[in-house]
Formats: structure tokens, C-alpha cells, sequence
């Protein structure tokens, strides 16, 4: 049951009156993450915030590459992406095989290319 708990002024997106349905209010909060989870998928967001270390995600959901390929695409030195690349990994965002002397990168999993293929479709069709 709904309960008013105040009025409040009117500014537009707001209530005029605050109500809180404590059912539903209940229902969410059984649902609701713990604050470690949601602070690393906040750390998550912050890495992704990024643009070099987007166009690496990017270029790695089309193609496994090593640190060589993905400097030559981008125009970064190999330092510079290995540091972003490092960073990824540590977010567990991007993975690596060892092929002899060669690492190779990909994303970690279907996720990531999920997330930033939602991401680009977002911005694409505004």
C-alpha cells in the first residue's frame, strides 16, 4: 500500500507528492547487488571510460591480435598500448595466449563485446 510520506514543490521531472509503495520497495531490494559488486562493475565503466582503451576493445572484438597489430591499427606505440592493455586485463576485460614468443589478445568473454556493442548502438542512433 502506497504510503504519502511529503509534498514536495513542483520542478518538472518530480512528484508533486512523494509516495512509497513499500511492496515493490521491498521487492527491489531483495534484488538489489551488493556494494562490492557494484563498485567493480563502477570500475569497470571508469576503464571503459576511456578512448584508447575503447578503440583497443573495439578493434579486439573484431579480430585476436597481439600488442604489434593493435599499435600498427591505432597509431599508439607498443608501450602505450601494452600499459592499456595491462590495465584491461586487470579489469578482466581482455585475455591473452601465448604462442611462442607472441601474446595474443581478445576479449575476455561474449560480455564485453555485448557491452560495447550496446554502448556503440546507443550513440549510433541518437
Amino acid at each position: 500500500m502506497p504510503v504519502l510520506l511529503k509534498t514536495n514543490e513542483t520542478k518538472p521531472g518530480t512528484c508533486e507528492v512523494t509516495f512509497v509503495n513499500r511492496k515493490k520497495v521491498e521487492e527491489v531490494r531483495k534484488k538489489l547487488k551488493p556494494d562490492s559488486t557494484i563498485s567493480q562493475l563502477a570500475e569497470s565503466f571508469k576503464v571503459l571510460g576511456d578512448s584508447t582503451r575503447l578503440k583497443i576493445i573495439y578493434v579486439l572484438s573484431q579480430a585476436e591480435l597481439c600488442v604489434c597489430d593493435i599499435a600498427a591499427l591505432l597509431g599508439f606505440s607498443d608501450s602505450a598500448v601494452s600499459h592499456q592493455l595491462r590495465v584491461l586485463r586487470n579489469m578482466r576485460l581482455v585475455k591473452y595466449r601465448k604462442d611462442g614468443k607472441m601474446a595474443y589478445y581478445t576479449l575476455d568473454d561474449e560480455h564485453i563485446e555485448s557491452l560495447f556493442k550496446e554502448g556503440l548502438k546507443h550513440v549510433e542512433e541518437k
